[in-house]
């Protein structure tokens, strides 16, 4: 005797709750292990292809870091706006975290994109990469190292329209 697919009801099935990786909480996590990390990071700062580099202040780093705070990257703000699609990105062996807009993202709202890179054995995160699209056409993109460094390019249009590196900023505390 042949079993019937039993019936479900939608309406009481719990529902798949969508859980965005926490990348703000992790940042703030990776500063907080810079402060306490005992070694001063070091910024280099490379604009019209010259570069200079200072010692970070430990007081500076929410600075140094605050245009990829905001906003609060996590599953009940974003959800609505994102969606996330996983998978093991064999080229780089990491599984792959990829998140992009789902609708038009409000004026005001300007970042448009981010990736988390984890280590497929240890389930560590390798790597967060964030684009945000500022008024002026220009783009700001942090790539994060975890535990080692960050770099973060300011994307420019030039009066053609042809877009140009107009700052770049390394900062590394792992030395």
């Amino acid at each position: 005797m042949q079993k019937q697919p039993a019936i479900v009801d939608s309406r009481t099935q719990p529902k798949e709750i969508v859980s965005f990786f926490q990348v703000t909480s992790y940042l703030k996590g990776q500063i907080s292990e810079i402060r306490t990390g005992g070694k001063t990071p070091i910024k280099f700062l490379t604009f019209n292809n010259k570069t200079d580099s200072v010692w970070l202040k430990m007081n500076n780093l929410d600075t140094a870091f605050a245009d990829f705070l905001s906003p609060d990257i996590d599953s009940g703000n974003l959800v609505a706006l994102f969606t996330e699609k996983k998978f093991l990105d064999q080229t780089i062996n990491a599984i792959t975290l990829t998140y992009d807009p789902i609708k038009t993202l409000p004026d005001n709202f300007y970042l448009t994109h981010w990736d988390v890179y984890i280590d497929p054995v240890t389930g560590m995160v390798r790597r967060i990469y964030l684009i945000k699209e500022l008024p002026g056409k220009i783009t700001k993109q942090l790539t994060w190292n975890t535990g080692k460094s960050c770099t973060i390019v300011t994307i420019a249009d030039d009066i053609n329209g042809k877009s140009f590196v107009e700052r770049k900023v390394a900062i590394k505390w792992d030395y």
